[in-house]
Protein backbone atom coordinates (compact mmCIF):
# COMPACT_ATOMS: atom_id res chain seq x y z
CA UNK A 1 0.00 0.00 0.00
CA UNK A 2 1.28 3.47 -0.91
CA UNK A 3 2.27 5.79 1.91
CA UNK A 4 0.23 8.90 2.58
CA UNK A 5 1.85 12.13 3.75
CA UNK A 6 -0.56 14.72 5.18
CA UNK A 7 0.63 18.32 4.77
CA UNK A 8 -0.45 21.51 6.52
CA UNK A 9 -1.48 24.89 5.10
CA UNK A 10 0.81 26.18 2.32
CA UNK A 11 -0.69 29.66 1.83
CA UNK A 12 1.48 30.44 -1.16
CA UNK A 13 4.80 29.34 0.35
CA UNK A 14 6.08 27.49 -2.69
CA UNK A 15 9.74 27.51 -1.63
CA UNK A 16 8.87 25.70 1.59
CA UNK A 17 6.78 23.20 -0.39
CA UNK A 18 9.69 22.51 -2.74
CA UNK A 19 11.97 21.98 0.25
CA UNK A 20 9.44 19.63 1.81
CA UNK A 21 9.03 17.55 -1.33
CA UNK A 22 12.83 17.34 -1.67
CA UNK A 23 13.28 16.11 1.90
CA UNK A 24 14.91 12.64 1.81
CA UNK A 25 12.05 10.94 3.67
CA UNK A 26 9.46 12.24 1.19
CA UNK A 27 11.58 12.16 -1.96
CA UNK A 28 12.32 8.49 -1.24
CA UNK A 29 8.62 7.72 -1.85
CA UNK A 30 7.88 9.20 -5.29
CA UNK A 31 4.57 7.35 -5.51
CA UNK A 32 3.28 8.33 -2.08
CA UNK A 33 0.02 10.25 -1.93
CA UNK A 34 0.17 13.81 -0.63
CA UNK A 35 -2.86 15.05 1.30
CA UNK A 36 -3.05 18.84 1.56
CA UNK A 37 -5.23 20.27 4.32
CA UNK A 38 -6.43 23.25 2.28
CA UNK A 39 -5.40 26.90 2.02
CA UNK A 40 -2.93 26.20 -0.74
CA UNK A 41 -2.78 29.90 -1.50
CA UNK A 42 -2.93 33.51 -0.26
CA UNK A 43 -0.78 35.74 1.93
CA UNK A 44 2.41 33.96 0.87
CA UNK A 45 4.68 35.35 -1.85
CA UNK A 46 4.07 32.68 -4.50
CA UNK A 47 0.38 31.79 -4.67
CA UNK A 48 0.45 31.21 -8.43
CA UNK A 49 3.54 29.01 -8.33
CA UNK A 50 2.15 27.05 -5.38
CA UNK A 51 -1.14 26.33 -7.12
CA UNK A 52 0.64 25.22 -10.29
CA UNK A 53 3.06 23.09 -8.26
CA UNK A 54 0.27 21.19 -6.53
CA UNK A 55 -1.65 20.77 -9.79
CA UNK A 56 1.47 19.35 -11.43
CA UNK A 57 1.54 16.57 -8.84
CA UNK A 58 -1.48 15.09 -10.62
CA UNK A 59 -3.16 12.15 -8.94
CA UNK A 60 -0.57 12.13 -6.16
CA UNK A 61 -2.16 15.25 -4.67
CA UNK A 62 -5.39 15.17 -2.70
CA UNK A 63 -6.37 18.62 -1.47
CA UNK A 64 -9.48 19.84 0.30
CA UNK A 65 -10.74 23.40 -0.02
CA UNK A 66 -9.87 25.90 2.67
CA UNK A 67 -11.30 29.35 3.38
CA UNK A 68 -8.54 31.08 1.40
CA UNK A 69 -9.14 28.80 -1.58
CA UNK A 70 -12.82 29.68 -1.47
CA UNK A 71 -11.91 33.35 -1.23
CA UNK A 72 -10.07 33.03 -4.54
CA UNK A 73 -13.15 31.45 -6.11
CA UNK A 74 -15.27 34.31 -4.80
CA UNK A 75 -12.84 36.83 -6.31
CA UNK A 76 -12.93 34.98 -9.63
CA UNK A 77 -16.73 35.06 -9.52
CA UNK A 78 -16.73 38.81 -8.91
CA UNK A 79 -18.48 38.43 -5.57
CA UNK A 80 -15.92 40.12 -3.29
CA UNK A 81 -13.07 42.58 -3.53
CA UNK A 82 -9.48 41.77 -2.73
CA UNK A 83 -8.52 42.11 0.92
CA UNK A 84 -5.44 43.75 2.37
CA UNK A 85 -2.67 41.16 2.29
CA UNK A 86 -4.15 39.05 -0.50
CA UNK A 87 -1.63 37.61 -2.96
CA UNK A 88 -4.15 36.30 -5.45
CA UNK A 89 -4.01 38.84 -8.28
CA UNK A 90 -1.23 36.92 -10.01
CA UNK A 91 -3.53 33.91 -10.28
CA UNK A 92 -6.46 35.90 -11.65
CA UNK A 93 -4.16 37.65 -14.14
CA UNK A 94 -2.39 34.47 -15.28
CA UNK A 95 -2.91 33.28 -18.86
CA UNK A 96 -4.13 29.94 -17.50
CA UNK A 97 -6.38 31.53 -14.86
CA UNK A 98 -9.51 29.76 -16.13
CA UNK A 99 -7.81 26.37 -15.93
CA UNK A 100 -6.51 27.11 -12.43
CA UNK A 101 -9.91 28.23 -11.14
CA UNK A 102 -11.72 25.28 -12.70
CA UNK A 103 -9.22 22.86 -11.15
CA UNK A 104 -9.57 24.46 -7.73
CA UNK A 105 -13.37 24.56 -7.65
CA UNK A 106 -13.47 20.82 -8.37
CA UNK A 107 -11.51 19.95 -5.22
CA UNK A 108 -13.49 18.26 -2.41
CA UNK A 109 -14.28 19.69 1.01
CA UNK A 110 -13.63 16.35 2.70
CA UNK A 111 -11.69 13.20 1.83
CA UNK A 112 -11.69 9.83 3.58
CA UNK A 113 -9.50 6.76 3.41
CA UNK A 114 -8.32 4.13 5.90
CA UNK A 115 -10.37 5.71 8.70
CA UNK A 116 -8.61 9.06 8.21
CA UNK A 117 -10.85 12.03 7.40
CA UNK A 118 -9.23 15.11 5.85
CA UNK A 119 -10.92 18.52 6.16
CA UNK A 120 -9.57 22.06 6.35
CA UNK A 121 -10.98 23.33 9.66
CA UNK A 122 -13.15 20.85 11.54
CA UNK A 123 -16.38 18.88 11.79
CA UNK A 124 -19.44 19.60 13.87
CA UNK A 125 -19.69 17.29 16.89
CA UNK A 126 -23.14 15.97 15.90
CA UNK A 127 -21.96 14.79 12.47
CA UNK A 128 -20.90 11.23 11.82
CA UNK A 129 -18.15 10.46 9.35
CA UNK A 130 -20.71 9.45 6.72
CA UNK A 131 -22.64 12.67 7.26
CA UNK A 132 -19.48 14.77 6.87
CA UNK A 133 -18.82 13.15 3.50
CA UNK A 134 -22.45 13.44 2.41
CA UNK A 135 -22.75 17.09 3.40
CA UNK A 136 -19.41 17.96 1.82
CA UNK A 137 -20.59 16.34 -1.41
CA UNK A 138 -23.62 18.67 -1.48
CA UNK A 139 -21.34 21.71 -1.63
CA UNK A 140 -18.95 20.00 -4.01
CA UNK A 141 -21.77 19.34 -6.47
CA UNK A 142 -22.69 23.03 -6.51
CA UNK A 143 -19.10 24.23 -6.89
CA UNK A 144 -18.53 21.83 -9.76
CA UNK A 145 -21.75 22.86 -11.52
CA UNK A 146 -22.41 25.55 -14.08
CA UNK A 147 -24.07 27.86 -11.53
CA UNK A 148 -21.16 27.90 -9.08
CA UNK A 149 -20.78 31.69 -9.26
CA UNK A 150 -24.35 32.15 -8.09
CA UNK A 151 -23.58 30.09 -5.00
CA UNK A 152 -20.54 32.23 -4.20
CA UNK A 153 -22.84 35.23 -3.80
CA UNK A 154 -24.63 33.41 -0.98
CA UNK A 155 -21.72 31.62 0.68
CA UNK A 156 -20.59 34.36 3.05
CA UNK A 157 -22.10 34.92 6.50
CA UNK A 158 -22.08 33.54 10.04
CA UNK A 159 -25.74 32.55 10.16
CA UNK A 160 -27.14 30.04 10.74
CA UNK A 161 -24.46 29.33 13.35
CA UNK A 162 -25.60 25.76 14.03
CA UNK A 163 -26.67 22.75 12.03
CA UNK A 164 -30.27 21.61 11.71
CA UNK A 165 -31.38 18.67 9.63
CA UNK A 166 -34.21 20.72 8.13
CA UNK A 167 -31.93 23.42 6.71
CA UNK A 168 -32.26 23.89 2.97
CA UNK A 169 -30.81 25.97 0.17
CA UNK A 170 -28.04 28.53 0.79
CA UNK A 171 -28.43 28.35 4.59
CA UNK A 172 -27.72 24.63 4.57
CA UNK A 173 -24.70 24.95 2.31
CA UNK A 174 -23.34 27.93 4.28
CA UNK A 175 -23.33 25.97 7.54
CA UNK A 176 -21.51 23.11 5.85
CA UNK A 177 -18.89 25.45 4.36
CA UNK A 178 -18.40 27.30 7.65
CA UNK A 179 -17.94 24.12 9.65
CA UNK A 180 -15.52 22.49 7.24
CA UNK A 181 -13.45 25.58 6.34
CA UNK A 182 -13.75 28.19 9.13
CA UNK A 183 -14.66 26.66 12.49
CA UNK A 184 -12.33 26.56 15.46
CA UNK A 185 -14.62 26.81 18.49
CA UNK A 186 -18.19 25.71 19.07
CA UNK A 187 -20.52 25.08 21.99
CA UNK A 188 -21.56 21.71 23.34
CA UNK A 189 -24.71 22.15 21.25
CA UNK A 190 -22.71 22.72 18.08
CA UNK A 191 -23.15 26.49 17.81
CA UNK A 192 -20.12 27.82 15.95
CA UNK A 193 -18.06 30.83 17.06
CA UNK A 194 -15.97 32.62 14.42
CA UNK A 195 -14.14 35.40 16.27
CA UNK A 196 -11.75 33.41 18.44
CA UNK A 197 -8.40 32.66 16.81
CA UNK A 198 -6.25 31.99 19.84
CA UNK A 199 -5.02 28.64 21.10
CA UNK A 200 -7.34 25.93 22.42
CA UNK A 201 -6.77 27.10 26.01
CA UNK A 202 -8.22 30.55 25.21
CA UNK A 203 -11.70 29.55 24.10
CA UNK A 204 -14.35 32.29 24.20
CA UNK A 205 -16.74 31.96 27.12
CA UNK A 206 -19.27 29.19 26.53
CA UNK A 207 -17.26 27.59 23.73
CA UNK A 208 -14.55 24.99 23.33
CA UNK A 209 -12.42 23.58 20.52
CA UNK A 210 -14.69 21.63 18.19
CA UNK A 211 -12.69 18.46 18.79
CA UNK A 212 -13.08 18.74 22.58
CA UNK A 213 -16.89 18.54 22.61
CA UNK A 214 -17.92 15.47 24.64
CA UNK A 215 -19.33 12.53 22.67
CA UNK A 216 -18.23 13.92 19.32
CA UNK A 217 -19.55 11.44 16.77
CA UNK A 218 -16.32 11.31 14.77
CA UNK A 219 -14.22 10.39 17.81
CA UNK A 220 -13.62 6.94 16.30
CA UNK A 221 -12.08 8.48 13.17
CA UNK A 222 -8.74 10.26 12.84
CA UNK A 223 -9.53 13.82 11.75
CA UNK A 224 -6.74 15.57 9.83
CA UNK A 225 -7.04 19.35 9.59
CA UNK A 226 -5.16 22.64 9.29
CA UNK A 227 -6.51 26.21 9.57
CA UNK A 228 -5.57 26.76 13.22
CA UNK A 229 -1.96 27.95 13.34
CA UNK A 230 -2.11 28.97 17.01
CA UNK A 231 -3.01 25.37 17.81
CA UNK A 232 0.16 24.02 16.23
CA UNK A 233 1.04 20.38 15.69
CA UNK A 234 -1.14 17.94 17.61
CA UNK A 235 -0.85 14.20 17.13
CA UNK A 236 -3.40 11.98 18.83
CA UNK A 237 -4.96 8.71 17.71
CA UNK A 238 -8.14 10.59 16.78
CA UNK A 239 -6.63 13.92 15.72
CA UNK A 240 -3.88 15.34 13.52
CA UNK A 241 -3.56 19.15 13.53
CA UNK A 242 -1.12 20.27 10.83
CA UNK A 243 -1.13 24.07 10.50
CA UNK A 244 2.16 25.00 12.14
CA UNK A 245 2.23 28.57 10.86
CA UNK A 246 4.54 28.45 7.85
CA UNK A 247 3.25 31.82 6.67
CA UNK A 248 3.93 33.30 10.12
CA UNK A 249 7.53 32.13 10.31
CA UNK A 250 6.78 28.71 11.81
CA UNK A 251 7.11 25.42 9.98
CA UNK A 252 5.55 23.56 7.09
CA UNK A 253 4.66 20.15 8.47
CA UNK A 254 4.10 16.76 6.86
CA UNK A 255 3.15 13.58 8.73
CA UNK A 256 3.19 10.08 7.27
CA UNK A 257 -0.05 8.51 8.37
CA UNK A 258 0.86 4.87 8.93
CA UNK A 259 3.72 5.54 11.37
CA UNK A 260 3.41 9.27 12.19
CA UNK A 261 6.86 10.02 10.82
CA UNK A 262 7.08 13.82 10.89
CA UNK A 263 8.98 16.19 8.60
CA UNK A 264 9.10 19.94 9.26
CA UNK A 265 10.57 22.72 7.14
CA UNK A 266 11.49 26.01 8.80
CA UNK A 267 9.74 28.94 7.08
CA UNK A 268 10.76 32.56 6.71
CA UNK A 269 7.26 33.96 7.20
CA UNK A 270 6.09 37.40 6.11
CA UNK A 271 8.21 40.45 7.00
CA UNK A 272 6.70 42.52 9.78
CA UNK A 273 3.90 40.07 10.56
CA UNK A 274 4.04 38.15 13.81
CA UNK A 275 0.46 37.13 14.58
CA UNK A 276 -1.91 34.96 12.55
CA UNK A 277 -5.18 36.19 11.10
CA UNK A 278 -7.97 34.24 9.48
Amino acid sequence: MKSIWAIGDLQGCCHALDQLLAHPDIAAEPNAQLWFAGDLINRGPCSLATLRRVMALGDRAITVLGNHDLHLLALAAGVVRARKGDTLAEILDAPDAKQLINWLRKRPLAHHRNNHLLVHAGVLPSWTKSQVLDYASEVQAVLRGSNWKKFMHRMYGNEPAAWRDDLTGPDRLRVIVNALTRMRFCSVDGVMEFEGKESASHAPFGFMPWFAVPERKTADTTIIFGHWSTLGLIQRPDLLSLDTGCIWGGQLTAVRLHDRKTVQIECAGLPGIRTPEE
